[in-house]
């Protein structure tokens, strides 16, 4: 029996989704901090636990037990300390997938200092926007070219940061051109040459479960990037994503597709699959390649699988009968919503259906398709325990079953639940209106049936409104990919003089199609014939690719902004 979850959870086990919902708690202790009370736990209790197995494309290969992450997290704080980073201290991290980056995470939480993740994409401008808006001191990034120049081109404007580390350097030091206050230090050199005496911190030093652990900035669909604020009670709150959604299990292989600088890193890859004692399997790559990744799901026989929807569209394109996928028992999804002919194709293919969940960047799974529960093509299940969810409409009163209301999560005032967002850094008044009432609305609009089952239309500012009609751009867009010409499509509105909007539908075809005007009018046509004829899109593009957050979600609103003749910032 897990002795961590029994230590959090007064009861881990239950008979049905009813009992899971009124029934599941977790306690919160005042001081709990994920350094100490989880991986340094495990390496006390099962010092060869294995904590990651991590792999690259080149076949390199690093296995991780607990007692070495708590080893070199120890090595890494004692040189950050030294450095001058202490509690409360921002450091940004640039590191994919590279297995420093959970031992960097580690050290950052024994500090007490405030994490925040980033993906080697960001340019010269993102970078200046994220030091300067955080007020970051530190930044620790893969040595790769492109990363480099653009962190080095960001300088002169950041005079907040006082220390750059290189993972997987070249050189124990290396000077910036033009630059006298800073240079890089290697990760490795640091770290190899430092001490493992490390005593937890007590005082003013110490952390508390409400002290700031971690900052996403999280651009969703629309508008510059807010700086979204976790605390160290989080990763407590992914004890449901883990166990019960992901269904991760003890000591066996967790596999989710994502890289470090996404809020789905601290979904599927650290805090609640530790917690639950599961393993990470880490596959860390620049690019996807749907073979190479079903090669390695059967090569490390993973057990618990989850990506984004896109993926596994994707990796339906390959010959799944090619590769064993047995082992695995759950997979699962989240992201943007899963169109049910992809879940049905996935279940002919392997015989398991994908458990949907859902959330954002500023909580846990709040909605999620449960072990008691049925997988229902098209749903993403019912609500997450302690999240009090509800479907309130415009008044904030709650919608009846068959209405499209708000998703949101209710009684703050009441019971703040472990690993919601507590607000947005250096911003009282956002802060204020997104939690200090009595709900917070996520603006993701739904629908819920008379068996409990929650459906997604859409964002709400991505519903189309077309000659009196409101229309869900993931309705078109779930009709759409049961054509087999289409991998995925955007859904969103397109000015029109006489209807205000018509529906436009951006489309990425699958290899065996080209773009032409009578594949234009099939598909057209194909959504009159399976949905109401007036949803059809008007208007039908094809591109190579979606514009999409780093979190994989369709910038929908910048496409519609193109539409519409308006910038786009971000």
């Amino acid at each position: 029996m897990n002795h961590l979850l029994q230590k959090y959870c007064p009861r881990i086990d239950f008979d049905s989704y009813e009992d899971f919902y009124a029934n599941f708690e977790i306690h919160v202790p005042h001081d709990f901090n994920f350094a100490y009370d989880v991986v340094d736990e495990w390496a006390h209790f099962e010092p060869d636990k294995t904590a990651l197995v991590w792999c690259d494309d080149n076949d390199d290969e690093q296995r991780f037990s607990f007692s070495q992450i708590s080893a070199l997290s120890k090595r890494l704080a004692n040189v950050l300390r030294s450095l001058g980073i202490e509690k409360g201290d921002v450091v940004l991290l640039m590191l994919r997938q590279r297995w420093e980056y959970w031992i960097s995470a580690v050290a950052l939480h024994r500090l007490g200092a405030i994490l925040i993740p980033a993906v080697t994409q960001l340019n010269t401008k993102d970078i200046v926007y994220r030091v300067n808006s955080a007020g970051v001191k530190a930044i620790i990034a893969l040595e790769e070219s492109y990363v480099s120049a653009q962190i080095e081109a960001a300088l002169p404007q950041c005079p907040s940061l006082e220390v750059l580390i290189s993972v997987n350097a070249s050189e124990s030091e290396r000077a910036i051109p033009g630059m006298d206050r800073l240079f890089w230090l290697s990760w490795e050199s640091l770290v190899n040459q430092a001490s493992e005496d490390w005593e937890r911190p007590t005082g003013e030093k110490a952390t508390t479960s409400s002290d700031i652990m971690l900052i996403y900035f999280t651009s969703g669909t629309t508008g510059f990037a807010k700086m979204c604020c976790h605390n160290f009670a989080h990763p407590l709150g992914h004890i449901i994503t883990a166990r019960y959604w992901q269904q991760v299990q003890e000591n066996r292989l967790h596999c989710s597709v994502t890289d470090s600088g996404w809020a789905k890193f601290g979904w599927g890859k650290i805090y609640g699959q530790w917690i639950a004692g599961a393993a990470i399997f880490a596959y860390d790559t620049a690019k996807f390649d749907p073979k190479k990744l079903l090669e390695r799901i059967e090569r490390y026989r993973v057990t618990t699988f989850c990506v984004p929807p896109t993926m596994y569209r994707f990796l339906l394109q390959e010959d799944l009968a090619a590769f064993d996928l047995s082992s695995v028992a759950c997979f699962a999804t989240a992201g943007e919503p899963l169109n049910a002919e992809v879940t049905l194709k996935w279940e002919e293919a392997t015989g398991k259906r994908i458990r949907e969940g859902f959330g954002q960047s500023e909580g846990p799974v709040l909605l999620a398709t449960f072990p008691w529960l049925e997988p229902k093509p098209g749903s993403m299940g019912k609500p997450s325990p302690l999240m009090n969810i509800k479907l309130l409409d415009a008044e904030g009163k709650e919608v009846a079953d068959g209405d499209e209301g708000n998703i949101c999560v209710t009684d703050l005032k009441t019971s703040y639940p472990p690993g919601l967002f507590v607000g947005y850094y250096h911003d009282e008044e956002r802060t204020r209106e997104a939690v200090g009432g009595l709900y917070y609305n996520l603006h993701d609009v739904a629908w819920r049936n008379s068996d409990g089952y929650y459906s997604f239309v859409g964002r709400s500012d991505d519903v189309i409104k077309c000659s009196g009609y409101r229309i869900s751009p993931f309705e078109v867009e779930s009709v759409l990919v049961e054509h087999p010409a289409v991998i995925e499509s955007a859904v969103t509105a397109y000015p029109d003089e006489i209807r205000g909007s018509v529906v436009k539908a951006t489309v990425v075809l699958t290899p065996q199609y080209e773009p032409s005007d009578a594949l234009r009018q099939e598909l057209q046509d194909y959504v009159k014939h399976n949905t109401a004829p007036y949803k059809y899109p008007r208007i039908v593009s094809f591109v190579d690719e979606l514009p999409k957050t780093i979190g994989g979600k369709i910038k929908r609103a910048q496409i519609a902004a193109a539409d519409a003749g308006q910038s786009w910032y971000e």
